[in-house]
């Protein structure tokens, strides 16, 4: 029997502000009897999804009595050397307040570069090292660590981009959402969560048909987490072959779903 009813997969990206219309944001969602389809912006003169936008309607579909998992596509947190540098405690909750206080990036007119360069928030007091990995990156061949920013196929932007929408959508389902595995591992029966994920762990393992990249990218990701629900895998990708300290380090930095 599967754990969810509903599977949406997001193709992020950190591009200009909150309230851009970007094309590089991609909405895909499937339930146990329709595959994968594109979800499409609330009708508005925008023509594709903002940051914003995805935030405020996943927050209303989270709302929902029938549990759903959600996929996207950006760090959700950072690496616990960033933690131990600025002397911050191995928190999540805490971690999210504090990185949106300095990296206000879902406030309007901002984009994650104004930060970057140093003419609005506080961003210079909370960087980190590109060579800094999280312990998830470092399982994985391609994975890009969270500080690398203005290389092809950079994952860095989008997060620092993302983080604080994380934090809004938890502040407005609260315990209706569960944040894995910063909520435990074991996501309870009946609960929607969201995951971290990386497309590219499944682009091939589904034809790209007519879909441009982004698209794709949103695409496989639905489509992977509706068919490891249904298969009775996602049980096992939910629990990864971690060691104690491992499962703790993960608990502070995160997991990328998919990744054994």
């Amino acid at each position: 029997m599967p754990k969810f009813e509903r599977y949406i997969g997001i193709d992020y990206s950190g591009a200009q502000t909150p309230t851009s219309s970007l094309p590089g944001l991609r909405v895909y969602a499937a339930d146990w009897v329709m595959p994968p389809t594109e979800v499409p912006p609330p009708p508005s003169p925008r023509k594709h999804w903002t940051r914003r936008g995805i935030a405020e309607w996943l927050v209303s579909q989270l709302s929902a009595e029938k549990p759903i998992l959600v996929g996207i596509d950006h760090g959700f947190s950072f690496p616990l050397r960033y933690f131990e540098t600025h002397l911050l405690p191995p928190d999540w909750i805490k971690f999210l307040d504090d990185f949106q206080k300095h990296w206000p990036t879902d406030e309007a007119h901002t984009y994650v570069d104004f930060i970057q360069d140093g003419f609005h928030g506080l961003g210079a007091k909370r960087t980190g090292d590109p060579s800094w990995l999280r312990l998830t990156e470092k399982w994985t061949a391609s994975a890009k660590s969270v500080f690398l920013f203005d290389i092809q196929g950079q994952v860095a932007k989008a997060t620092h981009a993302g983080l604080p929408w994380l934090r809004f959508i938890r502040d407005h389902c609260r315990e209706r959402v569960h944040f894995w595995p910063f909520d435990g591992w074991e996501i309870p029966d009946g609960r929607s969560a969201l995951a971290e994920v990386y497309p590219s762990l499944w682009t091939r393992r589904f034809p790209k048909e007519n879909r441009n990249d982004d698209q794709h990218a949103a695409y496989a990701v639905s489509a992977w987490l509706r068919r490891a629900d249904s298969n009775g895998s996602l049980a096992g990708y939910l629990n990864p072959p971690l060691e104690p300290q491992e499962r703790r380090r993960a608990q502070v930095e995160g997991w990328i779903l998919g990744v054994t």
